[in-house]
């Protein structure tokens, strides 16, 4: 998996591209570790080039959901393609995750929620 990071304001951004599976999991949630230890917790994982996700890639989504919650940070996803939308369907993550259409649409609900 290759992961491409950038930071727009105070929400760390990775787009991801390839295999979401163990190992590649294993790869994000040491990046998302390294964020976490610079105290970036507002994080939006872009997902247009995930081609491939199974449980063990869920798992690890889940798994920083978790951790970010924690620390009283934020997640959010975008740019599903459908067969990953169909995957978190099924498995009901979509009524946990906060998805978004597009990464601009999310990035610009940080805001809104920033001013509130």
């Amino acid at each position: 998996m290759d992961i491409q990071k950038k930071e727009e304001g105070s929400v760390a951004v990775l787009k991801l591209r390839g295999r979401l599976d163990l190992a590649s999991g294993a790869t994000l949630k040491e990046e998302i570790k390294a964020l976490s230890s610079s105290e970036l917790t507002l994080v939006h994982l872009n997902l247009e080039e995930v081609d491939f996700i199974n449980s063990s890639g869920l798992g690890v989504l889940v798994s920083i959901m978790k951790e970010i919650r924690m620390q009283k940070g934020r997640l959010t996803l975008s740019n599903l393609a459908s067969y990953v939308q169909e995957i978190f369907e099924i498995t009901q993550l979509s009524h946990i995750f906060e998805i978004f259409t597009s990464e601009e649409e999310a990035l610009n609900s940080y805001q809104s929620v920033g001013s509130n």
